[in-house]
Formats: structure tokens, C-alpha cells, sequence
């Protein structure tokens, strides 16, 4: 089986490590719940015990595929700042309106956040440009303000 390395910035290593240490610090008070709900008798139409039981498998879930993508990290490294690469942030105008990206691996990506995926279709199209290129992307055209 090949392990695909998994690209995160350094600050999204960090958010990820903390989650985990935050899920870790958890276990303990869903222990508890469970063993509450537990003394309340049977189980079966226990609602205390099936939630309880419940949010121990997210978390447990979450716990293994957080190591799991910190076992296959790569921090991106910013390397120079001429060109789109992971990492950069990219300040672009689309069709007139301007915006802000930081190009994030799909591990990473939340576009709420201005954090887009180098394998979604725009940050495919923004790799490899640099400041001042225009292109057009679905129908509009993108030009590309600042690399940093």
C-alpha cells in the first residue's frame, strides 16, 4: 500500500495537533458518561448511553484519522513568493472583485476561510502564475494582484 503524502501548512499542522491533544484530554469525561449512563439501567433504551456512546466513536474516529494525517505530513515550506505554489496567499481580482486565497492542500482546504485546495479546480488553475498574469477561469477573468 502507498502512503500519500498529506500537504499542510504550518499552521494547519498546529491547528490539527491541538484538536488532537484537545480530542486526547476528552476521552476521560466520555469515559465518565458512559460509565453514568451505565448505572442507569438498562441499555437498551438508554438514550444517555447510546449518545454517549456515540460521541466516544466520533471522537475516536477523528483521533485516528488526525494521527493518521499527522503520520503522512509535510509541512509546506514558503518558498519564493514570485510564483502561485502551496502555500502562497494570492490576492486576485475575479471579474472585478477582488479577493484574497491561501493555496492549501485538500487536507487543509476550508473556502470559508480564503483557504482553497491546490487540487480544486481555481487553485489548479492559479499554480504556476504570478503577479499581474490574467487568465480566465469558467467564463471570468482572473487577474492576479500579489503573491505573498
Amino acid at each position: 500500500m502507498i502512503k500519500k503524502t498529506i500537504s499542510l501548512t504550518a499552521a494547519g499542522k498546529k491547528e490539527l495537533e491541538q484538536e488532537l491533544a484537545d480530542l486526547i484530554k476528552e476521552r476521560p469525561a466520555i469515559a465518565e458518561r458512559i460509565a453514568t449512563a451505565r448505572s442507569f439501567g438498562d441499555l437498551s433504551e438508554n438514550e444517555e448511553y447510546s449518545s454517549a456512546r456515540n460521541e466516544q466513536k466520533v471522537a475516536e474516529s477523528r483521533i485516528l484519522e488526525i494521527q493518521e494525517i499527522l503520520k503522512n505530513a509535510k509541512v509546506i515550506r514558503g518558498g519564493k513568493k514570485d510564483k502561485v505554489a502551496l502555500g502562497a496567499c494570492v490576492s486576485l481580482t475575479l471579474s472585478g472583485r477582488k479577493m484574497e486565497y491561501t493555496l492549501v492542500g485538500p487536507t487543509e482546504a476550508n473556502p470559508l476561510e480564503g483557504k482553497i485546495s491546490n487540487e480544486a479546480p481555481i487553485g489548479k488553475a492559479l499554480m504556476g502564475h504570478k503577479a499581474g498574469d490574467e487568465f480566465e477561469f469558467n467564463g471570468k477573468k482572473v487577474r492576479i494582484v500579489e503573491v505573498k
